[in-house]
């Protein structure tokens, strides 16, 4: 096992960079078993056998913890196995593994899926795929909206796709990738605070938000160090924006990617959604210096692909040092 809780950071940078590489090349090829997949059916059947009864907070949590015991032990005995066949294809399985929970090629490729209708004015087919990956009602949404919430889902998944996955696969090698992308998927399908998944899945939330504390609050950091903002816009203001309006956001960590975003761009996110036609209105973030135009859209994507060469940077350096005597 690689990793530094295993005492092996030095050698979780090549199953690391070789996640990175596989996931640039192939991106998310519909044709390979996804273990999400596997993982989404474990929680649908837990959804089925544990959300009812009087005691549905607890039940919750003993999902979340059934989840992590079924996937983080057959990880584990998957690995060793590979491990002990030869270091190679342990490497090789371990940056499978830690491949399966990125997706930098995939939110890039999505996004621009909305980018390249709009900038030929086909509206509704920007609208088609903006729905592909938001939960918030698309058919009504103007260019400008439409930008908003592509830009939105891009800033807040640079954290929980590429980041956070990539944070915990340097200390727990593919089994840490794994567990993170367990709950996270956990929290997507169960997470949601309405009538039948308020106790139930308070655990699966709670969980996620911890996991997530450090690597939003770092991925912000990295934004800031290694994309310059707009003309106009100094490091210095630019930190401030994200200061003042990272925690404005209800999540207690998507805010600091989508406040960052907004600084770095010049642009305002935020404002109301509907979702199944209820509205819901989202605080401000980031001054409209700019439009929310097609444009933007590339901006926020180079702000991910730049920020995930730095961690991946950061990921080299801190493997280096911890060989050094």
């Amino acid at each position: 096992m690689s990793g530094l809780f295993f005492g092996h950071a030095e050698i979780t940078i090549i199953p690391i960079i070789l996640a990175y590489i596989l996931d640039r090349i192939l991106g998310d090829p519909r044709w390979l078993p996804h273990p999400v997949v596997g993982m989404g059916k474990l929680i649908y059947l837990g959804d089925r056998l544990l959300n009812r009864g009087r005691y549905r907070m607890a039940q919750g949590v003993l999902m979340v913890l059934l989840l992590l015991t079924i996937v983080g032990g057959l990880v584990i005995v998957l690995v060793r196995v590979a491990y002990g066949f030869h270091p190679y294809l342990g490497y090789f399985l371990e940056g499978v593994l830690i491949w399966s929970t990125i997706a930098v090629k995939g939110l890039g490729d999505a996004a621009r899926l909305v980018a390249k209708p709009l900038q030929q004015k086909d509206f509704t087919s920007a609208r088609q795929a903006l729905g592909q990956i938001v939960g918030r009602d698309t058919a009504n949404l103007g260019e400008s909206e439409i930008v908003r919430g592509t830009v939105e889902t891009v800033a807040e998944n640079t954290c929980d796709a590429v980041i956070a996955p990539l944070f915990y696969a340097f200390f727990g090698g593919g089994l840490g990738a794994i567990l993170y992308r367990a709950v996270n998927t956990c929290d997507a399908m169960v997470g949601y605070r309405n009538e039948r998944y308020l106790a139930f899945g308070w655990g699966s939330a709670r969980l996620d938000d911890l996991l997530n504390w450090l690597p939003s609050r770092l991925t912000a950091l990295l934004m800031l160090s290694v994309n310059r903002p707009a003309v106009g816009i100094s490091w210095r203001q630019a930190w401030r924006v994200m200061c003042r309006d990272a925690r404005k956001h209800p999540s207690p960590n998507s805010g600091f990617g989508e406040a960052t975003t907004a600084a770095i761009l010049g642009v305002q996110l935020g404002g109301r959604n509907y979702y199944q036609g209820i509205p819901e209105d989202r605080p401000r973030m980031g001054d409209p210096l700019y439009p929310l135009a097609t444009k933007q859209i590339e901006g926020a994507i180079q702000i991910m692909e730049r920020t995930t060469l730095a961690m991946l940077l950061l990921i080299g350096l801190g493997g280096v040092f911890n060989v050094l005597p």
